[in-house]
């Protein structure tokens, strides 16, 4: 049986040789930091005739995304005290971007201390948008209840990142592809997406997937990962087919899963999620809601 102590270890050190690599992070001898300052961030609505498309860059520190934006595509404040944190705003046609400006020199990642970067923005529940989001190693809080999204994209490296659909989608949401490192990812309200299709792609770490929600339509998640510890949530009245392919070396179920040939299922009234998992190794824990 996989130790869950041994998996700790090996995401310890695995987080720190990803974080190794960020450009961004620097001991803080070499860093610069002056007075805090707070930017205005604001992304204006865009060509109305396509769905706007909206990337986010960040390096380093927080990020935290909520719905309500005021005005506009995305709204909010950027703080930081490193003068190469300053983010940029562009915008072209349908599309618009906030990138984090970026340090050159090399270093072991710290943000401790005294050095500040934190973006919180609010995001349209009026206009359609594809969301890309590209990431350090950071923190990301998310909460994309309401938000009209018809895709989603996260790329980031060692990351502690709550995500969360705590309301329906009002349109259909694609695809929704989430590719990370050695992190700490729980995703949330999965069944409030009205997605079509989740795929998540890590390394070593420890993850979450809670499908609950109202699940409007058949929904595929297909996941892969390193040694991790993997839990699915569902809630007990799914209609769900899991199977899975790799060294795990564990399935713990708890709650209406059944076992059924090579897969987990459970049988409900609703639309069917289907759940392929492939994992090199480590443990998989099978819950309801």
């Amino acid at each position: 049986m996989f130790k869950k102590p041994f998996l700790f270890a090996f995401l310890a050190i695995a987080l720190v040789t990803l974080a190794c690599g960020v450009s961004i992070n620097l001991p803080e001898s070499q860093v610069k930091t002056g007075p805090t300052q707070i930017d205005d961030i604001n992304i204006p609505n865009l060509d109305g005739s396509k769905d706007a498309q909206i990337s986010l860059s960040f390096g380093g520190g927080k990020l935290t995304l909520n719905p309500g934006a005021k005005s506009g595509l995305l709204s909010g404040t950027a703080t930081y005290n490193v003068a190469d944190f300053k983010p940029t705003v562009k915008t072209e046609g349908s599309t618009a971007s906030v990138e984090q400006g970026n340090l050159q020199i090399n270093g072991l990642p710290s943000f401790q201390g005294d050095i500040k970067n934190e973006w919180d923005f609010k995001l349209s529940e009026s206009k359609t948008m594809q969301l890309k989001i590209s990431a350090g190693a950071y923190t990301g809080r998310y909460e994309f209840g309401g938000v009209p999204l018809s895709r989603l994209e996260i790329n980031d490296g060692a990351s502690d990142v709550n995500l969360a659909f705590s309301k329906t989608n009002p349109v259909e949401l694609g695809a929704f592809d989430y590719t990370t490192g050695a992190s700490n990812v729980t995703l949330e309200g999965l069944g409030n997406a009205n997605l079509d299709a989740l795929t998540f792609r890590s390394g070593a770490g420890s993850y979450r997937l809670d499908f609950s929600g109202d699940l409007k339509r058949t929904m595929e998640a297909h996941i892969e990962s390193g040694i991790s510890s993997v839990t699915i949530v569902v809630p007990e009245n799914a209609n769900v087919k899991l199977s899975f392919e790799g060294g795990i070396s564990n399935v713990d179920t708890y709650g209406k899963w059944e076992k059924s040939g090579d897969q987990y299922v459970q049988n409900g009234p609703g639309p069917l999620i289907t759940i392929v998992i492939k994992m090199g190794a480590g443990s998989l824990e099978l819950r309801n809601h």
